[in-house]
């Protein structure tokens, strides 16, 4: 992505270990609990994520803000849309 610094998360979810749909479907439930405008920090271990995240602000009204990779962990930062 685009964005130089991680934007700031009003919530983390850890989802490291958990595989496809988990990662998303977990989102979700926070997102919906979330006010307009709040970002939440995603952590994940699978490898197809990026493909998931992309696809769900692709189809959705949130936005993936910033994503990163590190130490086979996957960060993606997600804005609650309307």
């Amino acid at each position: 992505m685009a964005a130089t610094s991680q934007p700031h998360a009003h919530r983390e979810l850890d989802l490291r270990g958990l595989s496809c749909p988990l990662p998303i479907l977990r989102t979700k439930q926070a997102l919906r609990d979330m006010a307009v405008g709040e970002c939440v920090a995603v952590q994940a271990t699978d490898p197809h994520a990026v493909i998931d995240f992309r696809a769900f602000c692709d189809t959705t009204e949130h936005r993936l803000l910033h994503e990163e990779q590190g130490d086979d962990v996957l960060t993606f930062w997600l804005e609650k849309g309307p």
